[in-house]
């Protein structure tokens, strides 16, 4: 029977899948291999009428430069119990490549671990994928999909920037980002905006609502105070990571629940449920500043790929080869800005449970320091004077002191 790989997609979409997954296929077929694509990613995997789809050359030149993933997604996470050998034994699978978030890697290695016992000698790879940027790839390295998304992304924020300057408002922008906030960071820099918040920086303190909601004020005073009645702020939806169901119960807002009484949070914009909090606050303050909700989110994830990921995608899917070729296995493939190809062990990033730690933007960066720093618009203790025509308080509103900084 013919050797085979099969290729898997888990989590949520990013700009890139079908340029790895087209690469991976066209290496592989170049070497005589059965190329299976697997539809519904683990779902799939173990069921009794795996959806399995051939990949020939043609199909995979086809889909190379689109968004979206040509393999339906699945968000499925097998157990243990469920883990068996037939489809790799009944296939001839010698490689198992996975593209997906930590999740999915997490679930390869296990997967890998399973057969290894049950004596099905099988390769696992992993290609990094997330537009939130946040699995543990050397500093500086991204994730695939992440810089299209965040293209696409800064030429929907620009836009909400012109808009804020035409009509006089401020905008509340809600990006994605798990428990990370690189996009928002990302796009919030690249765009100038004079705030951004995201869970790093309250690495000194707590983070909750009212914390966040004083910081956008903080730079809606300092823009008064300057002259300026409109403004963007941007915040990473990671914020809800570090918070507990009842502060986000106490919001009010009207969530609806799953079976164990969490606010299904999927279900609401999280720009709306800043604005809304926020606009409490300034009519609590007494103060007239219109702000609107914008969520950045599913718009940016089957975006078509920038010639960065293009070329990024491409050598990540024939680095797959790569590292097979050399007996390589149980790792992520990893391009560094030479596009030099290397293995990033799933057993050197992951913690005693087998999850894999996400990458946190670094606060002690110098890129951190210069947007935290010089770029971003806030009240500091030379603004109480001025601010006071707007807050009797100032100090409750100064970024620094609010951050415990």
């Amino acid at each position: 029977m013919k050797k085979s790989i099969v290729i898997l997609c888990g989590g949520g979409p990013a700009p890139g899948i079908n340029t790895v997954i087209s690469s991976v296929a066209k290496v592989f077929l170049k070497d005589g291999y059965r190329v299976i694509g697997l539809h519904e990613g683990y779902k799939s995997l173990f069921a009794e009428k795996p959806l399995m789809q051939d990949i020939d050359f043609q199909f995979a030149d086809e889909i190379y430069k689109s968004g979206g993933s040509a393999l339906q997604m699945s968000r499925y996470k097998p157990k243990d119990s469920e883990f068996k050998t037939d489809f790799f034994v009944n296939n001839n699978v010698k490689l198992l490549v996975t593209i997906g978030g930590d999740d999915t890697a997490s679930t390869a290695n296990r997967i890998s671990k399973f057969l290894a016992k049950n004596n099905v000698k099988i390769h696992n790879i992993h290609v990094p994928k997330t537009i939130d940027n946040d699995l543990p790839l050397p500093e500086g390295t991204p994730t695939f999909g992440y810089q299209s998304a965040k293209q696409e992304g800064v030429k929907i924020a620009t836009t909400i920037y012109e808009d804020a300057r035409t009509s006089g408002n401020w905008f509340v922008v809600s990006a994605m980002g798990r428990e990370a906030g690189h996009l928002a960071f990302g796009i919030g820099g690249a765009c100038h905006y004079p705030m951004i918040i995201i869970p790093e920086m309250f690495n000194k303190t707590k983070i909750t609502f009212d914390k966040i909601i004083k910081l956008i004020i903080s730079s809606m005073i300092k823009r008064k105070i300057l002259g300026i009645d409109y403004g963007v702020a941007i915040i990473s939806e990671g914020v809800f990571h570090f918070m507990t169901d009842e502060e986000i119960k106490a919001t009010e807002i009207n969530f609806t629940y799953d079976e164990h009484g969490h606010p299904e949070l999927g279900n609401v914009s999280k720009a709306h449920i800043f604005n809304m909090l926020l606009q409490r606050k300034l009519k609590e303050l007494n103060i007239k500043i219109k702000s609107r909700p914008v969520e950045l989110g599913y718009e940016i994830r089957c975006v078509r790929p920038i010639a960065f990921d293009l070329m990024y995608c491409a050598l990540l899917g024939m680095g797959v080869k790569y590292l097979f070729d050399k007996g390589i296995t149980g790792c992520m493939v990893t391009s560094d800005p030479k596009g030099d190809i290397a293995p990033l062990y799933l057993k050197d990033v992951e913690d005693e449970h087998g999850k894999v730690k996400p990458r946190l933007v670094n606060m002690n960066s110098q890129k951190a320091k210069l947007i935290f720093e010089d770029s971003l618009q806030y009240l500091t203790k030379a603004d109480y004077s001025a601010a006071k025509k707007y807050i009797a308080n100032p100090d409750e509103y100064d970024f620094v002191k609010i951050l415990s900084w």
